[in-house]
């Protein structure tokens, strides 16, 4: 199939332009990428043409070539067609380089490995540096087009692969440092400025020194300057700009990268080339070679922040915004180390009278605005974070910012909020004081709230009244002065329009509790003074149930009562339930159980009836904890469309047992051997108030006898708990692992199961002693039990070590309970009943010095393994 023609292009890209995903899922999307690369080198279509379909490969490379194959193959593509075009002039040169750099990024195919990676290199630094515009690649005319394009194109890659040209930073100082036209400045000094930044930032964080790049103005032999092991190490995305101002992302490491003395005078000679020649760029280029060697030099030793102080006198008096915004950019990161006191009141008397020049633009006005907000002081006073006017702002100089009711709503805010911090800063009694800002910002409010109570007013007056209560409320939480009238004003904006309802409601749930308590007092007073009736009772209805609680609950059951007769539509009856629902959740009883009966029964709509009796049942059965719980919202239950079904839901997963992860630590305490069963004692622990607890144990086969529960009422942290006890009923005598789960309620009112970790069963946790014989016949009752457990039983011998303890401090720590007759400190006759119905019998005689002999009887053949490792684990135990 030949090319085709420039209207059936025009009609292809148009069609993908419409809907790129819906193009290439399309047959004819298959083709797309490959006919385009094939078709730039034809003949029949025209520059034009073939440069709208480069457009569209800068525009959607991911779709054309999504992988890194077809990135690599297309991006060789590219660079093919661009050796081959012909020596005269040429649209097509530049953006044949935007589109194969632009390729190589977004298709994941830049590294060392990417053939097309290792020939566009070279190309783009050859260009850039004027070396390489041979034949094939057009007249002298189109250099300095071609060197400022192959910059952008390395800046990208760099940008792309932090620490790519490291290498390079000698050879762009150089290019940057020769006189004549070499190469256009602004586009070499941005590429100069992003390399140095991210190998001043990759080498910190290595701990590595600038090892001489800074002075290599020669390609080493073997690869070119690009450093891709620099750019491995700065695989972590470092942004080529500087963070939004105030820059208070911290680059991190920048202290721990020692220059040495030539490194750190190299370093200060290549930022002072950079600054010396940003004056021959854009106002926006130089803000952005600001922010970079600003942010590159920030934290780093031995480069002091002056080298910057020649550029502020020249930028001090500059109009552009760009530039304004870079010098408070830096001012954030240096202070007080390049910014004199003057230099800071001469920064803010700029932006106060910028502010209030009358032919402003709004969003210029608001810059200055948002400027003096977040100015970056040098020794502010109060904590980081916290909002406050600048020290040196003259609340004189701030008189023609007062904001009024003629301003647009956007810098009313904003003049409000500098407003704000005025009013927190002044610390004069404002009584008698006609011009003190508290007095003003309460006329102001005064105003707002007038004009959004004007009956069918623009809802724009109303949301902005509400805007400024909000901004208000939050930068003066604690100004009792100013937020009383203000409680007050809302409370009679309510009155006039109930329609504003839901921006209340909004309100109340975005303002601290010192606005937040005392609005919703007032306006619940406002609401259960008004009639039960009206075309406001749905407004009313939304309020109540947002500030309905356990106070004045009579006059709330009167409003309700009153409100149930008019409640006609499934509507109005659904916020009626709300409110119900509101008071249940706030521990309301005496009088609302017999309103929801009522309602049960006087409710039209059926839903209604169900709601209301649902919610009678569940106050007369719940406790108010768990009625608490049961009411909260569920976020899992989806929005269905009955109201008593989604609560239904909601209900279920409340009043069910969850479980959850584990508050209580369950360990085996020291054992006491008495009684007829062996006793666990267990030592409990809790990381948070549990009640009625329930812990059930398990063991694996048909060792023991099933275990019975355990239960507890109540444990709190921090409060000593007793033991708790645990009969076991071996059916054999052999240790093991006791499955353990908790079944408890937790202070939400909650039920929640959770397993804890097994319990280890020990084998001396079963012994039991024998019971005493009567006084003087020890020895005889012992010589009974030993010649009773033969011939049916069996006699072993083994040899008990010591270690560092004598045999009486042995017997007495572990086997005291247990010795029938002793004759310290050399020897000991032991008696231990096993449960359920075995003996063991020891003989401990002749003690040596470093073990003692041991001669055991038994009349259960299987305990005999537990007993030797039992005895040889003693030393160890001490």
């Amino acid at each position: 199939m030949g090319p085709l023609s420039r209207e059936a292009w025009a009609q292809r890209l148009g069609a993908f332009r419409a809907s790129p995903a819906a193009f290439m899922a399309a047959p004819e999307g298959e083709d797309l990428g490959r006919d385009l690369l094939s078709d730039l080198r034809s003949e029949k279509l025209s520059e034009p043409t073939k440069v709208s379909m480069l457009a569209l490969s800068l525009e959607y490379p991911a779709q054309l070539w999504p992988d890194a194959p077809a990135a690599e193959a297309a991006a060789t593509s590219l660079l093919d067609t661009l050796v081959l075009l012909p020596p005269r002039p040429s649209a097509l040169r530049r953006p044949l380089l935007l589109a194969a750099t632009t390729v190589l990024v977004t298709g994941g195919a830049l590294g060392p490995a990417s053939g097309a990676s290792l020939r566009l290199l070279p190309l783009l630094l050859g260009l850039a540096s004027g070396g390489d515009l041979g034949r094939g690649f057009g007249p002298a005319s189109e250099q300095r087009p071609l060197q400022a394009t192959a910059c952008e194109c390395l800046r990208e890659l760099e940008s792309c692969q932090p620490g790519l040209l490291g290498g390079c930073l000698g050879l762009l100082r150089g290019l940057l440092g020769q006189e004549g036209p070499v190469a256009p400045v602004q586009p070499l000094s941005l590429l100069l400025a992003l390399a140095l930044r991210n190998t001043l930032v990759i080498q910190a964080r290595a701990r590595a020194s600038l090892q001489g790049l800074l002075t290599v103005r020669a390609s080493p032999p073997g690869g070119g300057p690009w450093n891709w092991t620099l750019a491995q190490a700065g695989e972590a995305h470092l942004q080529p700009q500087a963070p939004s101002w105030p820059a208070a992302e911290e680059e991190g490491g920048l202290s721990a990268l020692e220059p040495s003395p030539d490194e750190a005078r190299e370093l200060r000679a290549a930022v002072a080339q950079l600054l010396d020649t940003s004056y021959l760029l854009t106002p926006v280029a130089q803000a952005q070679l600001l922010w970079l060697l600003g942010w590159a030099l920030r934290g780093l030793r031995g480069q002091p922040p002056v080298l910057f102080k020649p550029q502020l006198v020249r930028l001090l008096g500059t109009a552009p915004l760009t530039l304004l915004h870079a010098v408070l950019a830096l001012k954030a990161a240096f202070g007080e180390a390049l910014f004199t006191a003057q230099d800071e009141a001469l920064l803010l008397r700029r932006l106060t009278l910028a502010a209030q020049h009358p032919a402003l633009p709004l969003p210029a006005h608001l810059f200055y605005l948002h400027c003096l907000l977040s100015f970056p002081e040098n020794c502010p006073l109060g904590p980081a974070g916290e909002e406050a006017a600048p020290l040196l702002l003259e609340p004189q100089l701030c008189r023609g910012l007062l904001p009024n009711l003629l301003l647009d709503p956007m810098a009313l805010l904003a003049r409000l909020h500098l407003l704000c911090l005025l009013c927190a800063e002044d610390e004069q009694e404002e009584r008698g004081q006609a011009q003190s800002p508290c007095r003003y910002l309460q006329e102001l409010l005064a105003g707002l709230q007038q004009r959004a109570a004007l009956p069918g007013g623009p809802r724009a007056l109303a949301t902005l009244c509400f805007q400024a209560s909000y901004l208000v409320a939050r930068c003066l939480a604690g100004h009792h002065a100013v937020l009383t009238p203000l409680t007050h004003g809302l409370a009679q904006l309510y009155r006039a329009r109930p329609v504003l309802a839901p921006h209340f409601v909004d309100l109340l749930d975005r303002v601290a509790p010192e606005l937040g308590e005392p609005l919703r007092v007032v306006l619940r007073q406002e609401v259960v003074s008004r009639p039960g009736g009206g075309e406001a009772l749905r407004w009313h209805l939304q309020m109540l149930a947002r500030v309905a609680d356990r106070d004045a609950q009579s006059a709330t059951l009167a409003f309700l009562r009153a409100a149930a007769v008019h409640c006609s539509d499934w509507g109005l009856q659904q916020a009626l339930l709300r409110v119900c629902r509101a008071l249940l959740r706030a521990g309301v009883r005496g009088g609302l159980a017999d309103l929801l009966q009522a309602l049960a029964r006087q409710l039209e709509d059926p839903d209604g009836r169900d709601h209301a009796r649902l919610y009678y049942i569940l106050l007369s059965h719940l406790s108010g904890p768990k009625l608490g719980v049961a009411l909260g919202p569920s976020l899992a239950a989806p929005a269905l469309t009955s109201s008593l079904v989604a609560e239904n839901q909601g209900f279920a997963t409340a009043l069910m047992v969850q479980e959850a992860p584990a508050p209580i630590r369950l360990s085996v305490g020291t054992q006491r051997a008495e009684g007829p069963v062996p006793v666990l004692q267990l030592q409990v622990e809790v990381l948070e108030p549990v009640y009625s607890l329930e812990l059930r144990f398990r063991v694996e086969g048909h060792v023991y006898a099933p275990l019975g529960a355990v239960h507890v009422p109540c444990l709190c942290p921090g409060r000593p708990a007793r033991p708790l006890l645990l009969p076991l009923r071996p059916r054999r005598p052999a240790p093991a692992q006791l499955d353990v789960r908790a079944l408890y309620t937790r202070s939400t009112g909650l039920t929640c199961h959770t397993h804890l970790p097994p319990l280890p069963v020990k084998f001396a946790d079963l012994f039991l002693p024998f019971p005493k014989p009567p006084g003087g016949a020890s020895s005889g009752f012992f010589e009974e039990l030993w010649d009773s457990c033969l011939p049916k039983g069996t006699e072993s011998r083994l040899w008990c070590p010591l270690g560092p303890h004598s045999l009486e401090a042995l017997v007495s720590r572990h086997l005291e309970p247990f010795v029938v007759v002793a004759q310290p400190p050399t020897s000991y006759h032991i008696a231990i009943r096993l449960p359920p119905d075995s003996a063991l019998l020891l003989r401990l005689e002749a003690a040596q010095a470093d073990g003692v002999p041991v001669v055991l009887r038994t009349d259960d053949w299987a305990v005999l393994p537990l007993v030797g490792g039992y005895l040889r684990g003693l030393s160890a135990a001490g």
